[in-house]
């Protein structure tokens, strides 16, 4: 019969005589067995009779004795009270600020005021970031100009008046033709938009565009596409996307961005017009001068 049949506690002092009466005549697991108990309980039983006796059958509580996380209530206040005076500030922040401002108390762990806030509903859901969706086809075979164009915005820097400049630049990937490099204030898809309407008029549509998976060649919607990018597919081109963490597939224009960086933007000039006269010279002599040794060091502006 089970001990969930029966008062628990005399099932106990059964199972204690009944060791001492029969421990030379059957086995422990064999008693234990007939106990309906594991071996592990019965000699967690057997040990607490032997230590304490018969109060050591009693029923325990399953609480831990000593909850470390336990704060005391003046304590737990006054955390509650700096959460609700800083509402969109953390655990590790409010545990500095308390620190902080009440040197000769010891506040609990960053830890433990995560648990605290969690109990009481502070603690808000992030939101799942949404990924772009991984570009999956084979990038266009380059033979000829315009196979396919490489297309980023080159990290942004300061200029020597304090304002961001963020250079937009173009390459073709079989002639290594610069196309363009646009200095802007910002990230725009608006203005990428505009700088490639001048280029189709000027060079010709291009078969494929390859970028890497940021804004605003690729977006978080339906197989990775942007407004940007939906506007290429109407024009019959194929946006083309590397592997996020594999700047190789897209090595041509990556190298030529080290070069520009080397040759502008160390130092960068005054204001985004002065920087804009730099970029354009650096973009005649890349074409015109430097003889890449990809297309037989055949200058750009003749392979293109």
């Amino acid at each position: 019969m089970s001990w969930l049949e029966t008062e628990p506690m005399n099932e106990k002092i059964k199972f204690i005589s009944a060791f001492l009466e029969l421990k030379h005549e059957c086995t422990f697991k064999e008693l234990c067995s007939r106990f309906n108990i594991s071996c592990k309980t019965g000699y967690k039983y057997i040990n607490r009779y032997e230590s304490e006796g018969i109060d050591g059958l009693k029923e325990r509580s399953r609480a831990p004795h000593n909850n470390a996380k336990k704060l005391p209530q003046q304590i737990e206040e006054r955390i509650l009270e700096a959460k609700t005076k800083y509402p969109y500030w953390g655990s590790k922040k409010i545990s500095n600020w308390l620190t902080q401002e009440y040197q000769e108390t010891q506040w609990p762990a960053k830890s433990t005021i995560d648990e605290l806030f969690k109990r009481h509903g502070l603690v808000r859901a992030s939101k799942r970031k949404r990924r772009t969706a991984p570009y999956m086809e084979p990038f266009i075979k380059i033979e000829h100009p315009n196979d396919s164009w490489s297309i980023d915005y080159k990290g942004q820097f300061r200029l020597g008046n304090n304002q961001l400049c963020y250079p937009l630049t173009v390459t073709d990937n079989f002639s290594r033709y610069l196309l363009a490099v646009e200095g802007s204030e910002r990230i725009s898809g608006v203005s990428t938009k505009e700088v490639l309407t001048r280029l189709f008029t000027e060079f010709g549509l291009p078969l494929g565009i390859r970028s890497d998976n940021g804004p605003p060649f690729a977006g978080t919607g339906v197989g990775g596409l942007s407004r940007l990018s939906v506007w290429l597919i109407k024009l019959g081109i194929v946006p083309e996307r590397i592997r996020p963490g594999h700047p190789e597939e897209n090595g041509r224009h990556e190298r030529m961005h080290l070069t520009l960086k080397k040759e502008t933007a160390s130092p960068p000039q005054w204001d985004q017009k002065e920087q804009q006269y730099t970029f354009d010279l650096f973009k005649k002599m890349f074409n015109e001068e430097r003889p890449p040794e990809g297309i037989e060091f055949k200058k750009a502006c003749m392979a293109i």
